[in-house]
């Protein structure tokens, strides 16, 4: 049954110009949600590459994400079973060689009314600093420490880094994420993918 009240809201939310005079590459939100979803992926902004498709993370950090989670592209594209809200939906931008933090007031406005449409979720990963700090409040400890405490956290939450080329060095620095959490992230995509079916 068509959920009516949702599509209403992403209508206002792809809609939405709030920051539009703080967004040189102009405004174009870019998520994913359906309310049968049972993951939820928050990052940070869309890329450059997703900001001109559409597509969430339809660039190389979506390669390595779609291969840290162990899915297809197609599952992972499936709005039915992988929702996706990035902490700001609209690209920010870049300066210094990296893009720009997201912008604030998409969590403000649109978070709260967005998740409340998300009943179903059992397991919600978190990419990176900016997600971390929200989920984990501002005086969260580094994002290595967090995602080393893996264990410590919910079943139904996982923190990550974000998986930008980026942070290559970070992933050579830290061989346990690759042996001991990706085979354990994994297990548990399947499991709540399996358990989410029909």
């Amino acid at each position: 049954m068509p959920d009516t009240e949702l599509d209403d809201l992403l209508t206002r939310v792809r809609a939405c110009t709030l920051c539009r005079d703080h967004l040189p590459p102009g405004v174009r939100p870019v998520l994913q949600m359906d309310a049968r979803a049972h993951i939820l992926i928050v990052g940070q902004a869309p890329g450059a590459r997703a900001n001109a498709s559409g597509v969430p993370f339809d660039d190389a950090s979506g390669e390595r994400l779609r291969d840290w989670l162990g899915v297809e592209r197609g599952v992972f594209h499936d709005a039915r079973r992988i929702a996706i809200l990035p902490m700001g939906f609209c690209y920010p931008g870049r300066a210094g060689g990296a893009d720009l933090p997201p912008r604030p007031e998409c969590a403000r406005t649109w978070r709260a009314p967005l998740l409340a449409r998300l009943q179903h979720v059992q397991l919600t990963v978190l990419l990176g600093r900016h997600a971390l700090a929200h989920a984990c409040g501002q005086r969260a400890p580094s994002v290595t420490d967090t995602v080393r405490d893996w264990r410590a956290h919910h079943p139904a939450v996982m923190p990550l880094p974000h998986p930008s080329p980026r942070n290559n060095r970070w992933l050579a620095r830290n061989p346990w994420f690759e042996h001991d959490l990706l085979p354990a992230l994994r297990a548990r995509v399947a499991e709540v993918l399996g358990n989410g079916r029909g």
